[in-house]
């Protein structure tokens, strides 16, 4: 077994309120709601690539402070696929769920 472990900031700053052509209030979404939407999509990617009774350890950490998104995953799943690469899609895979959250 090999343990893959990806840790992806993301210094964008996650604000949906800047577009001129925008008339109304921008209700962006909570802090909250950021960090629980990053987590589930890294952990969709995951257990898209594993079962879960085959990852011995997972942990993904989010943080959403002052716009700044940090996103760590943290496998210990069987050699095929990659951990490695599965954590770092993980990773992605969040901050993309979270651009799309901002975008909608």
């Amino acid at each position: 077994m090999a343990d893959g472990s990806s840790d992806e900031q993301i210094d964008e700053p996650q604000d949906a309120g800047d577009d001129p052509t925008d008339d109304g209030p921008v209700d962006d979404p909570t802090d909250d709601e950021v960090v629980r939407t990053a987590a589930a999509a890294a952990e969709g990617v995951v257990f898209a690539n594993y079962d879960q009774s085959a990852v011995t350890d997972l942990d993904v950490t989010v943080t959403f402070e002052a716009g700044v998104l940090d996103v760590d995953v943290y496998l210990n799943a069987p050699d095929d696929p990659d951990p490695d690469a599965v954590a770092r899609e993980a990773a992605e895979t969040a901050g993309e769920a979270v651009d799309e959250l901002f975008e909608s």
